[in-house]
């Protein structure tokens, strides 16, 4: 019997993940290299931005690998 693999919902949140990723990342880029426009947002020193942007990014790519559609071997469901 021939069994149809659809592409697995992961890659998908997966490649959403990579794509909003780079746009916080690259959204957040301008507030490292200047001083803050609003002086009142409190702890804007740490660039929390940056951060989550890096996160989606990393665990995007993590998503996009572990569940690219060309893999031969069983996926884990």
């Amino acid at each position: 019997m021939h069994e149809e693999h659809g592409i697995s919902i992961w890659f998908f949140i997966g490649s959403l993940l990579v794509i909003y990723g780079l746009i916080i990342v690259i959204a957040s880029l301008p507030a490292l290299f200047s001083p803050a426009a609003n002086p009142h947002i409190v702890l804007a020193h740490l660039h929390a931005g940056l951060w989550w942007g890096a996160l989606m990014l990393l665990l995007g790519i993590f998503y996009v690998v572990m569940y690219w559609p060309a893999k031969k071997h069983e996926r884990p469901s």
